[in-house]
């Protein structure tokens, strides 16, 4: 279950298993009994349940998990915001086999209860929460009780992930069919707890007539695409990624980024070096190969040969006309190209050069922001959603970019996108990124598609992360793949 649905395409598919004769009555039954399995699996008879109703369908859930609830023995108060005459349809339906009036929803509503259910707005919500609404939700999040959001906690959009104003923040939130990007997007994700999806009666082949653009980054989403080793190999059938390194006193990151490209699977790796940092980068060297390289001419006769098909520059390069020229250098021709760190912000004063040089690209690069880098090729794009602000991008710069974070976005220039839920805290630390990129190398130079290596090389990133914990520094991370790689090849 790895898509992420839109509001839009969910509500399509709620239409679509409609128009196919299931009653919409149906699916909120189904719905409101995954609310109310989630609460009475883990509460004992007798726990204080207080039900948060809204005035739209989310609160026509709330209104069938209070029935479900109050129909196996527990002590269930249920409020509406709102009338009962004012809901329309399903809704009110539910309301009607709920049998009983709803009590006013006031701030105090909840007081004494040991579970909440939020059923007060769905993830469509569009403007901020305000007066009497945001004071519920603050009375909510201050009272102590285990709160239970159904499809997203009110307040929460469920495209963006953005915080309406005020936000209720659930232990836990049933959704429905699939997440949403909500689900992943901070701060949206901060407010979701564990997120349980409910099969409701929306069929699987649904999917196939929405066909969505958006996925959680998993590996169900590349694996097919990994490449899979084989006994004919041999190091020049696993391609040959070239790293660019800074001047002497600015090695380290390219580096890290070859080794990791390295250990990614390139069958070699070549540090491309000033002279003035030959030394420096050979007294660290081993496996990988060291060339020397001065300036943009440099680089072209490096990639002269053919077998050279990846390019790692960025970590370490400097900020400037070089680093332009040098990208230039990269882009051209047919090879996989990954740009990172400075030689995303030797553009920032003509981000259009940058673009232009990479629609020529034989390939379609990689570009690796984090959310600085971003802003200074793309200042317009600061009022979207991280979503929508990476495939924007995208498409704007002819590339795939990864947008960094703790909940990183990975877009194609035509709209596809995923969203990494499970990266440790611990990779917020200097070199990070080199190794990242590395690792996108790595996997281009074995010939994987641009899309599904950035995709591939964040999760695998993520991985090595989550087996070193705490006290993580970017040198643990190449070392760590090897067994991240073992269990990716086992599976596949």
């Amino acid at each position: 279950m790895i898509e992420l649905l839109s509001n839009a395409e969910m509500a399509r598919a709620d239409k679509l298993t409609i128009e196919r004769g299931t009653p919409g009555i149906e699916l909120m039954e189904a719905a409101g009994r995954a609310v109310a399995d989630a609460v009475s699996g883990k509460s004992p008879l007798g726990t204080r349940i207080a039900v948060l109703a809204g005035p739209g369908n989310n609160g026509g859930d709330g209104f069938i998990a209070a029935r479900i609830l109050r129909d196996r023995g527990y002590p269930v108060r249920l409020g509406l915001l709102g009338t009962v005459e004012a809901l329309r349809g399903d809704a009110a339906e539910a309301a009607r086999r709920y049998g009983e009036e709803p009590a006013p929803l006031t701030p105090d509503f909840a007081a004494g209860a040991d579970v909440i259910v939020d059923a007060l707005f769905g993830a469509g919500l569009a403007r901020p929460i305000e007066g009497v609404g945001a004071e519920i939700i603050a009375a909510a999040n201050g009272g102590g009780a285990t709160v239970v959001a159904v499809d997203l906690p009110s307040g929460v959009n469920g495209d963006s992930g953005a915080v309406l104003g005020t936000a209720i923040k659930a232990a836990e939130t049933v959704t429905f069919f699939r997440r949403k990007p909500g689900h992943l997007i901070y701060p949206g994700r901060d407010h979701c707890g564990a997120v349980r999806i409910a099969d409701i009666g929306i069929g699987d082949e649904i999917l196939g007539e929405i066909v969505p653009m958006t996925s959680a980054n998993q590996p169900q989403l590349w694996r097919e695409a990994y490449p899979r080793p084989r006994a004919e190999m041999h190091k020049y059938s696993r391609g040959h990624a070239v790293v660019v390194s800074g001047p002497m006193i600015r090695t380290g990151a390219a580096r890290l980024a070859a080794t990791a490209a390295l250990r990614a699977g390139a069958g070699l790796v070549t540090l491309a070096s000033p002279p003035d940092a030959l030394t420096v980068n050979a007294a660290h060297l081993t496996a990988v190969m060291l060339q020397r390289m001065e300036d943009a001419d440099g680089l072209a006769d490096i990639l002269r040969d053919e077998r050279k098909n990846a390019v790692v520059l960025g970590p370490g390069a400097g900020i400037g006309s070089t680093t332009r020229a040098l990208a230039a250098t990269a882009l051209a021709g047919e090879r996989a190209t990954v740009l990172d760190a400075d030689a995303l912000t030797s553009f920032a004063d003509d981000p259009e050069m940058l673009f232009a040089l990479a629609e020529r690209a034989g390939t379609a690069p990689v570009l690796t922001p984090h959310e600085g880098e971003f802003a200074r090729l793309f200042p317009d794009l600061g009022g979207l959603s991280k979503l929508e602000r990476a495939r924007a991008a995208a498409a704007r710069a002819h590339a795939v970019v990864v947008l960094k974070g703790p909940d990183t976005v990975i877009a194609a220039p035509k709209g596809r996108a995923a969203i990494s839920e499970d990266l440790p805290c611990w990779l917020a630390t200097a070199g990070s990124g080199d190794v990242l990129a590395g690792i996108i190398a790595g996997l281009l130079a074995q010939h994987m598609p641009a899309f599904e290596a950035a995709c591939a090389a964040v999760w695998m990133h993520g991985a090595a992360a989550a087996t070193i914990g705490p006290g993580l520094i970017a040198e643990d991370l190449a070392p760590a793949l090897r067994d991240v790689i073992g269990d990716i090849v086992e599976v596949a």
